[in-house]
This record gives C-alpha cells, structure tokens and sequence, in this order.
C-alpha cells in the first residue's frame, strides 16, 4: 500500500508516520512546516523558486540571517487565499514528504480559538502531535487546549518545539522557564510522555540538524525526534484484538465472471469493510454484534483472490459459515474481546460548532459505519483549562470540552476509546442538516444497557 508524495513519488506505508502541528496563533506553525520540507528537500524546483519571488516581494531575502538564506516558507502550507493575504492558517493543510529513514504525512493546522475544530480533525489520526509555543510568550490558555484536546485524542507521541529562540538570543534561561510551564502542564493532564525541544523556525535550528547555537541543549532535532518515534500501527500490531464494521453485504446477481468456481460464488454472501484492528483467519469463531451471535469464518476475499488470513488497515469481504442478518452498521469482533452494545453511553465531547449543546438535544450519532438517533440525556461537566480539571456545566460552547450522557435509539457496538480510538469514538451530527458537531470518544456505558438479545436495527440515517 503507497501515498503519494507532492513531488509524486510513493511512500510506502510500512515506515508511514502521521504527525500533526498545533498551537497558538503566530507561534509559526506554517513556519515550521515549510522549514521541514525546504530542510529535508522535500521541495521542488519551481515551487521553491516561486517562493523566493513572493519572499523578495515581501521583504523577505536580502543577507542571510546566521548564514540561513531568510524565506517566507509558510508560503508552502498557506494555500488559501486568506491565509495568504493574513498571514494565518486556517483549513488544516496537509503535506507530504520522506527521509532516508522514514516517510510522513503531515498536518498543519490552525491556531485560531475559533478553527479548533480543525485541530481536532488534523489530530484524531495522528502518531505525535508537535505544539508550538512562542518563547516570549510561553504557555497560553490555546496552548494548554491543544495539549488537553492532544491528551483527550490519546495521541501516543507528545512534542513541544518552544520556538522564535532566536528573538531571545538563544536564552537557556528563558527556554528553561517554558520547559517547566510545559511539564507542569502536561502534568496536570496526566501526561508523563513529553518532548520539549528549542528551536527557530525561521532561522532553522534544531529543525532537521542540531544548531551549534544552543549548546546548552544536548536533545536530539525535531526531525531526529520524529524519525524515531514509534508510529501509532507499531504500537498496536498484535495488541488489538480484532474488529470489522461491516460497510456493505455483497450478494452477487447473474451470470458468472470467467474464472470464478460455481460451487463457491452461486450463492455468494460476503460482508464488506476495513479491518480496524486485529488479524483474522479462515477457520476463525467471530462475534457479531449486536446480538452476542457467534459465527465462523468460511473465506477471506480481497481483489479477487483469496487470503487465509488478513489484518488491518485491510479492506477485505468475509465469507462466514452461518447464515446470519448481518449488514451495514454490525461489528464482527473476537469472541469475549467487548462487552455487551449498549442504548446508553458516557463520552468526552469535543464541541464544534457554534451553536449550544443544551441537555435533551436530538442528534445523530455515526459510530462507526452506523448511524443512530439519539438523544443527549446530561452534560456531566466541562473541562476547566486553566486547572485542567472537570467542573459542573449545563451547556457546552464552541470549543468546550466536556462530558455528556447521551442515549440512542439502537444499540451501539462500542467499546472505551482508552481501549481502541478505532471503535471508541464517534462524531455528533445534526439531524437538520447533516453538519458535525461534535468529536466524542467513549468513556462507558451510561447508567443503563441494553442486553444483546438483537440488533434492534433501525434504517441507517446517512
């Protein structure tokens, strides 16, 4: 399996790392990201060249600052107008591009309060997170809800590149003072797991190589960092036991293709999806639910041919031995790996959108490939950023973070987001007109299940 590159060049997804950059406005997050790509040559010829003029147009270039040729370089994420005419980002841009060790993908995204729900989106597939924090300003109210949304995403890898130490003379002292906010931060989230690095965006120290001008710092580059991490698939081959949403049930109609054995495709039935985690294999006993019905794996079909086994990311069709109501929306599962589905359900809310979220609010809830009515029962509390703590609230506003019972119309296959992100979260959606609302990650059931005696299915609301 290959990603293209912007230069068109194939990163095979095998040494893939996925990491996005957050953190206050101006901190230099595009900065940043374009210093990566022009450091790492990850930046062709002619784009490069065009840069140079609109740099010059800018003010940019003249005398080299520290023997650094000086660009615009966020000119190579900044692809909006907009952000091009204000100097800002705000959709998340995502970019490509390889070292000799490893490829990425990378996302920039927005610093602005109001585009956190950008963040949320660049963040919820990644293998790190890079916040950015500006040295003479330190830790900021944006930067501690990065690192609490980072937390909440249980993103495995945690960085903060304290930048611009270039505008404070390269301060040991200075960056020291935003290390300890840092940690004290991380901290008081529960997060033992932090990177603090120095570096100058702009001037490109401790970027891709380390810089002779912080002596005093004896850590490893951004790039070095990130070279080495553990990416997220790493962290969980064979540590995740299996699950398949089912997307589609494929029953074929007519003739025969050429090739294609009567016995095994006259009357073929097979469940279509992407493995989310885990490995399966012919012969395997799988759990469906809802319903707690069991069933065994008769055949394994991707592209046309056959597998004894197959695992994930794969998108593969099932063949099972029993005849079974399965379709959109069930979830195949190793048997005794999830507890019963349930109609009521406590989870952690990121809130999006600019309206309010009061209690007895009706929503869709799309988990998965399935999506239900339901209904918001309670708002538990909302996340304090200042001391990081739960407080009471009756409403969520845009960009809270808070906690909430919600209660759907047919039981949800769901298992603790701290257990899988795959099948542990879930996006809010308004019923009027389909936009989302809120990122959800459970965190349990709510006071009440409902036992697997079926699907109770209702018609898929997407």
């Amino acid at each position: 399996m290959t990603t293209l590159t912007d230069n068109g060049t194939a990163l095979s997804t095998a040494s893939l790392f996925r990491f996005a950059t957050a953190g206050s406005v101006d901190d230099g997050k595009s900065t940043l990201v374009g210093r990566l790509l022009h450091d790492s040559k990850s930046v062709l010829a002619d784009q490069l060249d065009a840069i140079e003029r609109t740099s010059a147009e800018r003010g940019f270039g003249g005398a080299p600052v520290g023997g650094v040729q000086q660009l615009d370089l966020a000119l190579l994420t900044d692809g909006l107008r907009a952000e091009r005419e204000q100097g800002i980002t705000i959709d998340v841009a995502y970019r490509y591009f390889a070292t000799a060790n490893r490829s990425f993908i990378l996302a920039d995204c927005p610093g602005h309060v109001q585009y956190t729900r950008n963040t949320v989106t660049g963040a919820s597939t990644a293998d790190a997170v890079v916040v950015l924090i500006d040295v003479r300003k330190g830790v900021l109210e944006q930067t501690r809800r990065h690192l609490a949304v980072a937390r909440l995403l249980r993103v495995p890898n945690l960085i903060a590149a304290v930048n611009k130490i270039d505008l404070v003379d390269y301060s040991e002292a200075r960056f020291r003072s935003v290390e300890a906010g840092l940690q004290l931060a991380a901290a008081d989230l529960g997060e033992t797991n932090l990177t603090v690095v120095p570096v100058s965006a702009l001037v490109g120290d401790n970027i891709v190589g380390r810089s002779e001008r912080t002596p005093w710092y004896g850590g490893p580059s951004l790039l070095e960092i990130l070279e080495e991490l553990p990416a997220l698939a790493d962290l969980e081959t064979g540590s995740e036991s299996f699950r398949f949403p089912v997307q589609t049930v494929l029953r074929p109609q007519g003739a025969l293709a050429p090739g294609l054995d009567p016995a095994t495709y006259r009357d073929y039935r097979g469940y279509a999806g992407q493995i989310v985690a885990g490995t399966v294999r012919v012969g395997d006993t799988l759990t469906v639910l809802p319903g707690q019905r069991s069933t065994v794996v008769s055949g394994i079909d991707m592209a046309g041919e056959h597998l004894d086994e197959a695992f994930a990311p794969q998108s593969v069709v099932l063949r099972l031995r029993e005849d079974l109501d399965i379709s959109r929306g069930d979830l195949l599962a190793a048997p005794g790996t999830s507890g019963k589905s349930s109609q009521d359900i406590q989870g952690s809310l990121c809130w999006l959108s600019p309206g309010t979220l009061h209690p007895g609010a009706g929503v869709l809830i799309k988990h998965s490939s399935s999506t239900v009515r339901g209904i918001v029962q309670d708002i538990l509390g909302r996340l304090d950023l200042t001391t990081f703590t739960e407080q009471p609230a009756s409403r969520l506003d845009l960009n809270d973070i808070g906690t909430v019972r919600l209660r759907v119309a047919s039981p949800l296959p769901v298992d603790s987001y701290a257990e899988s992100r795959h099948t542990g979260s879930f996006l809010v959606i308004d019923p009027a007109n389909g936009n989302t609302l809120a990122a959800g990650m459970v965190t349990g059931p709510g006071p009440a299940t409902t036992g697997d005696t079926g699907s109770s299915k209702e018609p898929d609301a997407s």
